[in-house]
C-alpha cells in the first residue's frame, strides 16, 4: 500500500461531497456491471467493501435483504448515510471496515461480496490476503470490478494515479480468486486498464 488507511481515508473524507459528480465513465460502467453481476437473491446479506458514498451498497439494496457497507472514511460513509435516508432505504448498515478487517460480527451469514475501484490502493500481496478473507466469509459470489491491467499500461497515459494507486494484473486476481476455491464465471474488459470479474464458489469450506 503505497499510504496507510488512514492517509487514504484522510483523502477520501476530503472529496466526498464532490466524489460521486467526479468519476469517470469507465467507473460509472464498471459500477454498473458489478452491480449487474452481484444480483443478489431477496433473502441475501450482501457484503459491499469499499463502499465509498455508496454506488453499489444502495443499489444492491433493493434487491437484497441487507446490505454491509464498508468503508475506512467517514466522510464517504456521511454521503452514504444521507443517499441512503433519502431513498427510504433502512437495510444498509454504513460501518467502518478494511479489506483484510471487514468488521464483521463472528456469526455474521455473508451470501454475496461486492467492491468497486478499491482494491487496487493494496499491494498484490494485500490483495490476494484480502481475497481470502472474501472468500473465508462464506460468500457464494465475489463480483470485483477495478483497475487492474490487461496488458502492459502505457507510461504515458496511465489510468491510475502511480502515486496512490497499485493495480495489479487481471492474471494476478484471477489466480487469487482460484487458490480460494472460486471459479472465475465471467472477466468483463470495461478499458484496458479496468476490469470486473466475477467469482463463484466450487469448492467449501474447511470444517
Amino acid at each position: 500500500m503505497k499510504k496507510t488507511v488512514e492517509e487514504h481515508a484522510e483523502r477520501f473524507s476530503e472529496k466526498a461531497a464532490e466524489y460521486d459528480d467526479s468519476k469517470s465513465d469507465e467507473y460509472h460502467a464498471c459500477a454498473g456491471l458489478v452491480i449487474d453481476h452481484a444480483a443478489p437473491e431477496p433473502d441475501d446479506v450482501v457484503l459491499d467493501l469499499g463502499a465509498g458514498t455508496g454506488a453499489i451498497a444502495l443499489a444492491l439494496a433493493e434487491d437484497a435483504e441487507r446490505v454491509l457497507a464498508r468503508d475506512i472514511s467517514e466522510g464517504m460513509m456521511e454521503e452514504g448515510r444521507r443517499k441512503a435516508a433519502e431513498r427510504g432505504l433502512d437495510n444498509v448498515e454504513f460501518a467502518y471496515g478494511e479489506f483484510r478487517e471487514p468488521g464483521l460480527e463472528p456469526d455474521q451469514r455473508v451470501d454475496v461480496v461486492t467492491s468497486n475501484f478499491a482494491l487496487h490502493h493494496l499491494a498484490d500481496d494485500e490483495k490476494r490476503e484480502a481475497i481470502g478473507v472474501m472468500a473465508a466469509t462464506g460468500a457464494r459470489r465475489i463480483v470485483l470490478g477495478d483497475v487492474a491491467f490487461f496488458e502492459e499500461p502505457d507510461p504515458d497515459a496511465p489510468f491510475y494515479s502511480p502515486e496512490v494507486d497499485d493495480p495489479a494484473t487481471v492474471g494476478t486476481l484471477v489466480e487469487a480468486f482460484t487458490d480460494e476455491g472460486f471459479a472465475v464465471t465471467a472477466v468483463e474488459r470495461v478499458h484496458d486498464q479496468v476490469a470486473v470479474i466475477v467469482a463463484e464458489r466450487i469448492r467449501d469450506l474447511p470444517a
